[in-house]
């Protein structure tokens, strides 16, 4: 059996039917892992426990990725910084626990951009991940990690979380399938916050049924997280399968110029057309505040970035630095010491844009901006069922290479960071290559809490694509 192209879907019917072992499914993915990870590096730790016995659950024996920001209590979380670097969390996330009941089997702790801020994975304070598909190419952050796992066969799911951006544009690098649940679907209990009314913790798999599987076990309402939903969990895997009828897409057309690499345009057109051919109707969508997603994310996520992470200062928390000279060259110099430079570049900016004189000028003109984005995409869904554009203008770019100019970086999230801004769901499905032979993706928005049909029309176009699935041997 070659449970490492399995789907999740298949390898628990096979472990609940007595095909395969827990334990058996375990060793064939640590074993793919051993031979490959260390070319790859998606993961920052992995699990030396033995695999649990328990055959039963709509993830029984299913082997899961976890990224290293969602706390888990007996392996470190890390947040791949050297702040945290030996922080071991009492307590497991609400998405480990719900993981556990479900019967899956975590692989490891995958690695990540330091706190979740970057776009490549190449901002872990402990070394880069590499893209599966091209060892010289970055596979995106900041769930590079996870994405990676994927990618390569590691696991046949993972967790990752995205705050900007950070499941569906490594997702899209990959070649594999990333959906930012709608705000407040998913618990963030236990999630090591960046910029809280952003985060967002979502699955990554290479089908849309194993995304609505994963959803599935880690949606609902958790009283410890107060912007958890208390709306009923639908059946997303049974939802693939209902007649949806025919939908009304709208293709945002300021995401849709010329600054679009002719091979993510191409992938994209080729998508819509196949769902033309399936009777749904494609129209171009206007939103002008759309153009604003950038700085608007920027101002308003290094805000809270800078409210979240001003608590490392080496008295409380965090490593102190010896040789200081007074309180605040302490706090300089532990920063300094254990932050890496784009989490200090974003903690600087929070700073600057909530203090006094500039509050008013930065901040509370991008929170006006963002109020104004939902009104304005809550008018577009009076129109259109779903909108689609590029998850990011260029495919997987050559590592050190974008993470030394961090304004080329920052373009890496222009497409994706809306999302956040207006806390809808959106997903990121492959739907072809460029002719680099990189995978291009099409993402899809839909309404609040409207993951069902989401699900369902991304399902029903990757059958008509009929892409490969198969996991992504490294060249090593």
């Amino acid at each position: 059996m070659d449970l490492i192209n399995l789907t999740a879907h298949e390898i628990a019917a096979q472990v609940r039917a007595g095909n395969a072992a827990p334990a058996e499914v375990a060793a064939a993915f640590r074993h793919r892992v051993d031979a490959y990870d260390a070319a790859v590096g998606a993961f920052l730790r992995l699990n030396e426990r033995a695999p649990g016995v328990k055959t039963e659950g709509p993830l029984a024996g299913v082997p899961v990725a976890v990224k290293d920001n969602i706390c888990t209590d007996w392996l470190a979380t890390t947040a791949a910084s050297r702040v945290i670097e030996n922080y071991r969390p009492p307590y497991n996330a609400a998405v480990v626990e719900r993981l556990l009941e479900a019967g899956a089997y975590v692989v490891g702790k995958t690695n990540l951009d330091e706190f979740g801020m970057g776009s490549s994975t190449e901002y872990s304070a402990f070394f880069p991940t590499k893209n599966p598909r091209d060892l010289t190419r970055a596979p995106g952050g900041s769930s590079g990690g996870s994405a990676a796992a994927v990618c390569a066969g590691f696991a046949p799911l993972a967790l990752g979380s995205d705050t900007g951006g950070s499941i569906r544009q490594p997702a899209a690098m990959c070649g594999v399938v990333g959906l930012k649940p709608t705000y407040g679907r998913v618990s963030r209990y236990g999630l090591i916050a960046f910029a809280p009314s952003f985060d967002q913790i979502g699955p990554l798999a290479r089908t849309v049924k194993d995304i609505a599987l994963l959803l599935k076990v880690i949606a609902g309402h958790d009283p410890r997280d107060a912007t958890s939903s208390r709306r009923a969990v639908p059946d997303y895997v049974a939802a693939l399968g209902r007649d949806h009828g025919t939908f009304k897409v709208g293709l945002i057309k300021e995401f849709f110029g010329d600054d679009v690499a002719p091979g993510i345009k191409a992938g994209i057109e080729n998508a819509l057309r196949k769902l033309e051919g399936l009777g749904h109707v494609v129209e171009h969508a206007a939103i002008p505040s759309a153009s604003w997603a950038l700085p608007t994310y920027y101002v308003t996520a290094c805000a809270e970035c800078y409210s979240n992470l001003a608590r490392y200062q080496g008295v409380l928390f965090g490593p102190r630095a010896d040789g200081y000279d007074g309180p605040a060259d302490m706090v300089a110099k532990s920063r300094a010491q254990g932050f890496g430079g784009e989490v200090r570049r974003r903690l600087a900016a929070g700073a600057y844009v909530l203090s006094i004189g500039y509050r008013d000028r930065y901040y509370a003109k991008a929170q006006t901006i963002r109020q104004h984005m939902r009104a304005q995409f809550a008018t577009a869904f009076e129109q259109f069922d779903f909108l689609a554009y590029p998850v990011s203008p260029f495919t997987a770019f050559k590592l050190n290479t974008r993470n030394l100019d961090p304004q080329l970086m920052y373009l890496a999230d222009i497409f994706t960071g809306l999302a956040n801004l207006v806390g809808l769901p959106a997903l990121s499905l492959p739907c072809g290559f460029d002719e680099d032979g990189l995978p291009v993706a099409i993402h899809v928005m839909s309404r609040p809490w409207d993951e069902e049909r989401l699900l369902a029309l991304a399902h029903r176009l990757e059958l008509e694509l009929a892409l490969p699935r198969d996991a992504v041997t490294p060249a090593v």
